[in-house]
């Protein structure tokens, strides 16, 4: 028994394709997560199949793909029902290793059922991943256990996790709609003036005859586009990954970055409201699982998406800590709006705090809602006419020697 505990630990668990017949002879195939080859024969065996090939297809480990938050989020949601409906912990596992779709977040799973057979709780099983399990998530499945309600838990961080990826869904829409339509204008404008007007360019030069001065200017910079566009890609390509890795690198490059997307108007709303929110709702979340509201607060800081929420939140833990009341703390950084301020005061006296920051939490994630809906149907008419003018100029501008030449004859 302890030799078969420790095999797990010696093989990498790999995706294995198989083919067979079924026991009434049809056709049969599909794909088994596994760690050796005679682990998916005897699998196949037992489920009176009788086997053509298996075929390894890959390691479940750095090259199968990243473990995104809407893995966990479905992780947690098949967990919660598979428990709720008196599954055993480990056929829980078994089955939900095996439906998800993403090999690299099977395989953690495989590895967490392995962990919770050899005798470790689920929340100690949990916390061997911090990169994919945040304290919020490890410490209530910890309450669960402790209390005998892992059910409900799982439950609560399963509506959590969805209710925050539903947010980061509308807030990436925000910023996604405008990005795209404009990226797609400026690149039919710039295949315009690389390809398109040359074209007409080599026919101008045989009308002999001065051309309008918007001509002029179009070709003036379609000469520029076509000598720096590989230039201009290089530079917008450069910039986004020094950005990128400044942030990485910098904590408090990162804050400026930050801090200069709240200033950004309508767009800065939208990201304020939804820090506003996912604070509260992980604060909410994790103080009724018990956590202490210190700890909590901590928690709470990480989950914020933003990084001057973040250490708006950690000055709200350190003046908590000192004795003060959590909405008088959140006034002393002005960042929080006034109204979330006031309504987790009124939690506060009421003892009533975490059903108070869950509707703070629903009253700015409604307000992101609007929000986005409201930025959407101001862009369509906006970035319409912006295409218009440019695209329509272009072509405009390139048929004015034309129409001032049938004038003339």
């Amino acid at each position: 028994m302890a030799r078969h505990s420790k095999a797990p630990k010696q093989a990498k668990l790999q995706r294995f394709k198989w083919t067979g017949k079924g026991p009434s002879g049809r056709k049969v195939s599909g794909e088994i997560v596994a760690r050796e080859k005679s682990e998916v024969e005897l699998q196949l065996r037992n489920q009176s199949i009788l086997v053509n090939s298996i075929r390894r297809k890959s390691s479940l480990g750095g090259g199968m793909g990243k473990i995104k938050p809407r893995d966990i989020m479905v992780f947690a949601r098949q967990m919660a029902t598979m428990i709720k409906a008196g599954v055993p912990m480990l056929q829980a596992f078994s089955v939900v290793a095996e439906s998800l779709k993403n090999p690299a977040m099977s395989g953690l799973v495989q590895e967490l059922m392995n962990d919770v057979a050899a005798g470790t709780s689920f929340s100690d099983a949990l916390r061997k991943h911090p990169r994919h399990f945040d304290r919020l998530f490890t410490n209530m499945i910890e309450a669960g256990e402790q209390s005998g309600s892992l059910d409900h838990m799982l439950e609560k961080v399963a509506a959590y996790k969805e209710k925050i990826e539903s947010l980061k869904g509308r807030v990436k829409k925000a910023l996604y709609y405008p990005v795209a339509v404009i990226g797609v204008g400026i690149g039919v404008t710039a295949l315009l003036l690389i390809k398109v007007v040359p074209q007409f360019e080599s026919m101008f030069q045989g009308f002999g005859a001065e051309l309008p001065a918007m001509t002029r200017m179009t070709i003036a910079m379609s000469e520029f586009a076509q000598q720096y566009w590989l230039v201009g890609i290089g530079l917008i390509v450069a910039s986004i990954m020094l950005i990128r890795q400044g942030m990485k690198r910098s904590e408090a490059f990162a804050y400026r970055m930050h801090a200069l997307a709240l200033r950004i108007p309508v767009i800065g709303d939208i990201l304020d409201k939804s820090s506003v929110s996912r604070y509260s709702s992980t604060l909410a979340t994790t103080f009724a699982a018990g956590v202490p509201l210190v700890e909590a607060l901590e928690t709470a800081a990480g989950a914020s998406g933003n990084k001057v929420y973040e250490r708006a939140v950690l000055q709200v833990r350190d003046d908590v800590s000192t004795g003060q009341q959590l909405h008088f703390a959140m006034r002393l950084t002005e960042q929080f709006p006034p109204l979330a301020v006031q309504m987790v005061g009124i939690g506060e006296e009421a003892g009533s705090l975490d059903a108070m920051l869950n509707r703070v939490a629903d009253y700015y994630e409604e307000e992101v809602d609007n929000k986005v809906d409201a930025l959407t149907s101001l862009l369509e008419p906006f970035i319409i006419v912006v295409l218009g003018v440019l695209v329509g100029g272009l072509v405009v501008s390139m048929y004015l020697p034309i129409f001032e030449l049938g004038s003339v004859l």
